[in-house]
């Protein structure tokens, strides 16, 4: 009987708290382009987790994950890819998984760097000269630590040469979509996005997520701009630093915004603000001036009097109302007969 050779193969490196959606998603791809149907057998593709010493990996979410096999040589693989997590893990890569990918980047072994497996890849002077995708959430912590980078924050994936960025979550779909489309053909990759109830495949260049529903556009200028103001949420630009920094001229970006949303920069700018202060107010139990600093309010006055303007309460009183609703939403109901 004869064996049928992987058209794609994949080596896994999972930092220490990984991000487990990211890495899901990227095998799961993998998995339903592997075989006929979802039969899940790693005939088009193979995949393995690696590791230096066999001990499981514990994912952000608590959930281990046992490697399949030790590094070795990385020759057998098409692909190393690097799946980050958290921000504080990132810098204790260990010193085999750094000479690993050394070795595979000198045997031009593309290397893929998922969610902040980016930052990672950096760490070990792997990503000098090459364009880098990085979440805009990581964007202001990518470039505290890797001074002088511009990395892409308004793609969902990069591909530049050898070296393959993804911004995480679903856009690791994609990005193992692109793999599978370019190894084993569309029709595999169609089928995987299909039946992980992902529309269609999205090309790198697709912007991430993040921004109002309100602000979406189709206007390139105006999307780049957003982008930007989402990047500088704790310095906000004037309207005039950004269209230089954009290349256009004041009149042009403001004429744009009015266009595509029927609002101005500015507006467009405090939308951004107060929807990362709702969040903030919401998921963290930051005080108001702390997040007030956060989100490039002049001080907490400032933010109060926003707040208020569009909310009708204060940000502790609207705070205070979803705390209640949600535990009001999370009550068990009554058992019957009591």
């Amino acid at each position: 009987m004869n064996v049928q050779i992987p058209r794609l193969r994949i080596g896994f490196i999972l930092a220490r708290r990984f991000t487990l959606s990211a890495f899901a998603n990227f095998v799961d791809v993998l998995r339903l382009a592997a075989d006929e149907g979802d039969r899940s057998r790693p005939i088009l593709c193979r995949w393995r987790v690696l590791s230096a010493t066999m001990d499981p990996v514990t994912s952000s979410s608590g959930i281990p994950v046992q490697p399949d096999e030790r590094l070795g040589e990385p020759s057998r693989f098409d692909y190393i890819v690097v799946v980050g997590g958290l921000m504080e893990e990132l810098e204790r890569l260990d010193p085999e998984y750094v000479a690993f990918l050394n070795r595979a980047a000198d045997s031009g072994i593309p290397l893929v760097g998922v969610c902040t497996g980016a930052f990672i890849l950096h760490h070990a002077g792997l990503m000098h000269g090459y364009r880098c995708c990085v979440s805009w959430f990581h964007h202001d912590d990518f470039l505290e630590q890797f001074e002088g980078l511009r990395p892409v924050s308004d793609q969902i994936f990069v591909v530049d040469r050898e070296r393959l960025t993804c911004s995480g979550g679903v856009s690791s779909a994609h990005l193992a979509a692109f793999l599978v489309d370019s190894h084993v053909g569309r029709a595999a990759a169609k089928k995987s996005l299909s039946i992980m109830i992902i529309d269609e495949a999205l090309a790198g260049e697709k912007a991430q997520p993040g921004l109002p529903l309100e602000l979406t556009t189709k206007d390139a200028l105006v999307k780049k701009a957003l982008l930007a103001m989402q990047q500088t949420l704790h310095t906000p630009l004037t309207v005039t630093d950004l269209a230089a920094r954009l290349g256009v001229s004041r009149r042009k970006l403001e004429r744009h915004f009015t266009t595509a949303l029927r609002i101005t920069p500015s507006e467009a700018g405090k939308m951004i603000r107060l929807a990362q202060a709702r969040l903030l107010l919401e998921r963290s139990e930051r005080s108001v001036t702390e997040i007030a600093n956060d989100t490039g309010f002049a001080d907490v006055s400032h933010l109060i009097r926003v707040f208020r303007a569009i909310e009708g309460v204060t940000p502790e009183a609207w705070r205070q109302e979803r705390k209640n609703h949600v535990t009001k939403t999370n009550r068990p109901a009554r058992l019957a007969g009591r």
